[in-house]
């Protein structure tokens, strides 16, 4: 049959849909909410469990959209994959960028309360910044799993070397890995 098949999410038990929902250059911004969360019930009613957004994503506003589609309790959270990314430029504010302990503490809170949600399942790093340290990256990330905000964390775009120092790093520290890297491919990009 037609059935979606499910994956596990690198070497974890966590386990998404072949097929993902994203969220970039569409909720909040190109495409009206209501066909947004018409979108996202489409996805789940066919199996889908995996939605991803990103802080940057319209600013913010593919994150409220996907909270309002939640907040009506047709679908339950825990059944779902959601994930979420930092790294971009938020505003002005010189520390409200990149991978710094900082701009990580407050990026996951705005996330969470633009979600409204108390923890998501993945949070990707963005793109590799190159002005933190990655000690300080990987720490604050094995902070906030600890705190229960975020259940596993991931890369976007990051090179082999990259992900390498970043393994070993978290190997050192006993902090939590990295389990997936989100490399710029999907069914339109390739």
């Amino acid at each position: 049959g037609n059935e979606l098949k499910y994956r596990h999410v690198g070497k974890s038990g966590l386990k998404v849909s072949e097929i993902s929902l994203g969220s970039w250059l569409t909720y909040g911004g190109t495409v009206e909410n209501e066909m947004a969360k018409k979108c996202m019930a489409t996805a789940i009613d066919n199996g889908i469990n995996f939605i991803d957004s990103a802080e940057i994503y319209a600013k913010g506003q593919a994150e409220t959209v996907i909270a309002e589609f939640l907040a009506d309790g047709t679908y339950d959270r825990k059944d779902l994959v959601i994930s979420s990314k930092v790294f971009w430029p938020m505003n002005d504010n010189i520390n409200r960028w990149g991978l710094s302990r900082k701009n990580i503490m407050t990026a996951i809170e705005g996330t969470l309360e633009r979600l409204n949600l108390d923890y998501i399942d993945i949070y990707y790093m963005h793109r590799y910044d190159y002005m933190t340290p990655l000690k300080e990256t990987v720490e604050v990330l094995d902070d906030i799993i600890r705190q229960g905000k975020v259940r596993y964390w991931g890369t976007s775009v990051w090179t082999a070397a990259q992900l390498e120092r970043a393994n070993a790093i978290a190997k050192d520290l006993r902090a939590h890995k990295p389990i997936v890297e989100q490399p710029m491919y999907n069914m339109l990009f390739r």
